[in-house]
């Protein structure tokens, strides 16, 4: 026998059967784990089963009280955004109320005492009220940070704008969180 045929033929043999096992493995596992989702009782949040239209619908009934200050104003522009909702109170069946509180810390210094970064905390205090009540039946606290560098004196505007952008996305994220910890609590009022 050939070293040659000896050492490529296996090698050859092996590497067109696995492929296709890999491929069954995967397939087989995907079909479990869809086995699995369906039994337990899973539903995704943003699908059409239980809620009727879906939770699209119930989020646009959810009207956003205006909040004070930059920060605050945006937030309250980004939830209605992705609430798909009109910010006119009449005819929604929840409000949203929310406070803010905003928190810069300097970290980082230079030896003449020049801060050169800050640390930006946002915490929203959120209460999820029925329209027509007045106790909250959803309430929840929500933090997001970030940070931003300070420029030299020639550039003080590039400090300004990485302010703004480091407050513009932890307004954000804090509503992408509230957005989901809402639409998850009217999906379970619905399936009651």
């Amino acid at each position: 026998m050939d070293r040659r045929s000896l050492r490529f033929c296996p090698l050859r043999s092996l590497r067109e059967h696995l492929p296709r096992k890999r491929g069954r493995t995967r397939s087989l596992a995907a079909c479990a784990c869809a086995l699995a989702l369906s039994a337990c009782g899973f539903h995704p949040l943003y699908g059409n089963e239980g809620l009727g239209a879906g939770a699209a619908t119930t989020l646009a009934s959810v009207y956003v009280e205006p909040i004070p200050e930059r920060v605050g104003y945006d937030l309250r522009n980004q939830l209605l955004d992705l609430f798909n909702g009109s910010g006119d109170a009449g005819g929604s069946s929840y409000r949203l109320k929310l406070t803010l509180n905003e928190t810069e810390e300097a970290v980082l210094l230079q030896t003449n005492t020049a801060i050169t970064r800050y640390n930006y905390t946002l915490t929203a205090h959120y209460e999820l009220i029925p329209h027509e009540g007045t106790t909250a039946v959803k309430t929840g606290d929500v933090t997001a940070f970030s940070a931003y560098n300070v420029a030299a004196a020639p550039f003080l505007f590039a400090t300004v704008t990485a302010e703004r952008d480091a407050k513009n996305r932890a307004a954000n994220d804090i509503a992408e969180r509230i957005r989901t910890q809402v639409a998850v609590y009217l999906r379970n009022v619905a399936m009651r």
